[in-house]
């Protein structure tokens, strides 16, 4: 199995660890055997709940421009994440190991459109800039 590749730091600290666990937490449920996968969902449910709770926190906190739609997305996922538990438990594997792989696909593009605006936002607050984030270069064969 593939392994995911990390998310890409966005330049705040809080956001860009928790973003690391949520790769770790995603790849586990990716890779449990069967009678693990409940608890490793479980586990990146919890997860969920509190790293886009402290981020809603931090739109509501803040006024954050673009807040309502980006604290909506996040509750669209928790309740998907809630519908996948009650399925898992039922017996139903597939939807949950679907489920890992479509947040895999998922959240990079919820990081660089959404993400990366609240983190330069923060950045831009705490800070009185626009976070600087350097990328190592892959290399070309």
């Amino acid at each position: 199995m593939k392994t995911p590749d990390p998310s890409k730091p966005l330049g705040y600290a809080p956001m860009d660890a928790v973003h690391a666990e949520f790769d770790t937490l995603v790849a586990q449920a990716l890779a449990c055997p069967d009678d693990r996968l409940h608890a490793c969902l479980a586990r990146l449910q919890e997860h969920l709940l509190s790293h886009f709770g402290q981020e809603d926190d931090w739109m509501r906190q803040t006024a954050f421009p673009a807040g309502d739609c980006h604290i909506e997305e996040h509750g669209k996922v928790l309740a998907s994440g809630v519908q996948v538990l009650d399925l898992v438990a039922q017996g139903n594997l597939a939807i949950g190991r679907d489920f890992a792989a479509e947040l895999e696909r998922w959240f990079p593009g919820h990081a660089d459109y959404l993400d990366s605006a609240l983190a330069a936002w923060m950045c831009k607050r705490q800070f009185g800039g626009k976070p600087v984030v350097l990328h190592a270069r892959k290399a070309h064969v």
